[in-house]
């Protein structure tokens, strides 16, 4: 017996990658189900890996493809649970899942900070479906709190404040078809020039600007350039905060916005003002950021627990989904 992993590529398997090692009550024997892209490909190197087709934000024609690929996996896997952190594709596994009497858990991104996703209310209509959301304030009802992503993190003022930025981290992240260009271009006028700056640009089209890009760029990579840069300085995604915050980094996070194409929504927003409420990354606009701004946070380091807390994901209240017999559809 296994469990499914199930994930969209980006910050979505970068929680699930990141809560793996807090599941309790889970089998062991796991094997992840995501997109093919280079970020998966390097984070998930040397695990049991099975690739689906990409499906976007609202994509739901490619929701009801997987679903074919969904039933070929669950019986040649011979599931005992899948675990989903989103986004579209667990709406191919989960209640297909459900049907056949597996155990089901849909754990809300942690960008969600005032309730769920769409896919969470689609979600929490599925009899057996155990729901999670990672802010104690919405919780409630069919919604647990099982723990948060961010709660194992903590900041603190480096014994000499930064006087100047000499290296620094730039990551847009992977996300298709949406760019953030204005960002390179505040952060053009802000960064010294001076610095060694490393501009992951993902799908951001960076043409005419002064800078080197790298469009994307494996973890292990990513994750080393950000532990010995002085900053790092993103989108308010939840891969470059979680990216940040594992190498020790207070980072910088500007939030997308929607009406200007940058994203589907403003959820961006969201998980900004929750980590900048926490101490654990300074956020702004971008019309607000300036050189002061990028000097607080290169003062500053970030340390994760040695334990973090279990992410307890609840097997025992899941109930096979009841059958309902010809009588009973009559009746009804």
């Amino acid at each position: 017996m296994t469990t499914l992993l199930v994930a969209s590529s980006g910050g979505h398997l970068t929680q699930m990658h990141q809560l793996r090692s807090r599941f309790a009550g889970v089998e062991a024997d796991v094997t992840w189900v995501t997109f093919d892209t280079p970020q998966t490909r390097a984070l998930l190197d040397g695990e049991d890996v099975i690739f689906v087709d990409h499906v976007g934000s609202r994509d739901y024609r490619h929701v009801m493809t997987n679903s074919v690929q969904a039933a070929r996996i669950l019986r040649k896997t011979k599931a005992s649970c899948v675990v989903s952190t989103g986004a579209a594709i667990a709406l191919s596994f989960l209640p297909l899942a459900r049907t056949r009497g597996i155990d089901c858990h849909y754990i809300e991104s942690a960008t969600r900070s005032d309730g769920p996703s769409t896919t969470g209310r689609l979600l929490s209509h599925v009899p057996g479906m155990s729901l999670y959301a990672q802010h104690a304030r919405w919780s409630g009802g069919r919604w647990d709190y099982g723990g948060s992503v961010f709660d194992c993190f903590a900041s603190r003022e480096k014994r000499f404040p930064a006087a100047e930025i000499r290296s620094a981290v730039v990551t847009l992240g992977a996300q298709r078809g949406y760019g953030f260009r204005r960002l390179v271009e505040r952060l053009v006028k802000l960064l010294p020039p001076e610095a060694e700056i490393l501009w992951q640009t993902g799908a951001t089209d960076v043409s005419g600007l002064p800078i080197q890009a790298t469009p994307f760029l494996p973890a292990a990579e990513l994750s080393r350039a950000m532990s010995e840069a002085d900053l790092v300085v993103g989108h308010a995604g939840i891969g470059a905060a979680l990216g940040a915050l594992e190498a020790g980094r207070c980072p910088v996070l500007v939030p997308r916005e929607a009406a200007r194409g940058e994203h589907i929504d403003d959820h961006q927003k969201e998980i900004a003002a929750e980590l900048s409420g926490s101490g654990i990354a300074i956020t702004r606009g971008l019309e607000e950021l300036e050189l002061s701004d990028l000097l607080a946070a290169a003062s500053r380091t970030v340390a994760r627990a040695q334990t973090p807390p279990d992410f307890e994901l609840r097997t025992q209240r899941v109930m096979r989904p009841e059958r309902v017999t010809p009588v009973q559809a009559k009746l009804g």
